[in-house]
């Protein structure tokens, strides 16, 4: 069974930084696209970043030069590395991963992912 253990997430102020970690167990990680998603209260799970085997990201608009994901392929971790964080980057945040069978998660529910929190 595939396990996403997220983590890094809290409350801060805007403009201010975190890093968001993700371990993920029982899952080939470095022949593995992985991804980072954020979900806030009445809106739909949205993509963050998705970075590549060639360890290559991607990045939405709304995050684009404040956010850079990487990973480490020897720790199976995914990271998401978050600056001048605004009120509008609150959300959960989840990782993902495509195998050669498919995403892992799917469906509706994700999970407790990590909580992030811009306020002051």
């Amino acid at each position: 069974q595939v396990q996403f253990v997220e983590s890094g997430g809290g409350l801060v102020q805007p403009g201010g930084s975190l890093r968001l970690s993700c371990t993920a167990s029982g899952t080939n990680f470095s022949q593995s696209i992985m991804s980072w998603y954020r979900q806030a209260p009445g809106k739909r799970r949205e993509l963050v970043a998705h970075i590549g085997v060639s360890d290559s990201a991607t990045y939405a608009d709304s995050v684009k030069g404040r956010f850079t994901a990487s990973r480490d392929n020897a720790k199976k971790t995914l990271y998401l590395q978050m600056s001048s964080l605004q009120p509008e980057d609150t959300a959960v945040y989840y990782c993902n991963a495509f195998t050669s069978a498919g995403w892992v998660r799917r469906g509706d529910y994700w999970g407790q992912g990590t909580q992030v929190t811009v306020s002051s």
